[in-house]
């Protein structure tokens, strides 16, 4: 039988992106996204909902996103699932869902570059625009621990 990990989300960072390296030098970003969900319920009162998710992205992508966001942006995701379990030091087992990002694109505003003259960085946005051809995001997926 086929099978299909495959998910889109949009939605704004809730935390400022953790930058980190592994030993081997490949860059990993962990952030979170709240996806926001708006309806009508049958009484005609406005419901909202959101969901909460956690991302991990890889190599140059995670230098991108380290580098270009801060909580609050919005930021369109393409990835995949992952299912994470474990023994706690006390004997619980715990579990999590996470997102491993493969892809992502600006939204909304645009992306800041830092500027030489001010010295500004992206997070302030003092400096002109990125276009998406600016940015290198080539990885070997080999590299990827998971």
């Amino acid at each position: 039988m086929a099978s299909l990990n495959k998910v889109f989300l949009m939605g704004n960072l809730t935390r400022d992106p953790e930058l980190r390296y592994t030993p081997a030098g490949l860059a990993v970003a962990s952030f979170g996204i709240a996806i926001n969900r708006a309806w009508t319920a049958k009484s005609g009162e406005q419901k909202e909902d959101v969901c909460y998710v956690e991302i991990n992205i890889f190599g140059r992508r995670a230098e991108v996103v380290g580098e270009y966001f801060s909580k609050g942006n919005p930021i369109f995701i393409e990835g995949r699932l992952q299912f994470n379990q474990w023994e706690t030091k006390d004997g619980q087992k715990r579990s999590t869902l996470r997102v491993v990002a493969d892809n992502f694109q600006f939204i909304g505003v645009s992306a800041k570059r830092p500027t030489e003259e001010t010295g500004s960085s992206p997070k302030e946005g003092k400096s002109p625009n990125m276009t998406p051809e600016d940015v290198n995001l080539d990885i070997n997926n080999e590299e990827i621990p998971f």
